[in-house]
């Protein structure tokens, strides 16, 4: 059996295990160990990186099949990181995400399902106040560990591909050469950590 079908047999039965065995079956997103990354041609010579630093939300898991199981996230528009000030703030900006007008992004999963190297998300993305169908593919989830609070962690990265327009994102510029601004075709990667509080954890601990 090749390795890959091993991890995913492994995941379904710890999930499975997991959620038995709980006192409850929902996970929450660690915000601080979660972020949102997207990558975006510039000038079509070059690519800008950035990043959504405040994501938080929860993952279900029925304990039975994860046909049943869903995430549910909610990214912070404003919480923005490009690493240049002036871009950030023209990205918060009417031209682009116009957080002030739509100060969160949302996605929520419709469909969960397996496959050879880990997971395919199907869900409802919410942008710009613009709602439309993407589907992540998420790597296995390893067995989850217990932090040094009686907390169960575990973690992934799922990854997808949009087209900003299809958002209401139209912004744009032809340069001289005919070549875009900025291009229309975003790559998102997702880093999450998820993590659960048994009934033995420590009390004075917080999520």
């Amino acid at each position: 059996m090749k390795l890959s079908k091993v991890i995913a047999l492994s995941t379904t039965i710890w999930l499975t295990q997991s959620a038995v065995g709980a006192a409850n079956d929902e996970w929450k997103i660690d915000p601080l160990h979660t972020k949102a990354g997207f990558t975006v041609r510039h000038m079509m010579v070059s690519n800008v990186h950035g990043e959504f630093a405040k994501v938080t939300g929860t993952a279900h898991y029925d304990g039975q099949s994860l046909s049943d199981s869903g995430v549910s996230a909610v990214i912070d528009t404003a919480s923005i990181d490009t690493s240049e000030p002036q871009r950030d703030q023209h990205l918060k900006s009417p031209d682009f995400f116009d957080a002030a007008k739509y100060p969160t992004i949302t996605f929520k999963s419709t469909k969960v399902e397996t496959d050879a190297d880990g997971f395919k998300i199907a869900g409802d993305l919410t942008m710009h106040g613009v709602t439309k169908p993407v589907t992540l593919t998420a790597e296995a989830l390893p067995p989850p560990i217990k932090d040094p609070h009686g907390f169960l962690r575990t973690g992934t990265e799922a990854k997808t591909k949009i087209n900003r327009k299809d958002f209401g994102l139209a912004f744009d510029k032809v340069m001289d050469n005919g070549g875009a601004l900025v291009g229309d075709d975003v790559d998102i990667t997702i880093e999450v950590e998820l993590i659960q509080k048994p009934a033995t954890a420590d009390s004075k601990s917080t999520l």
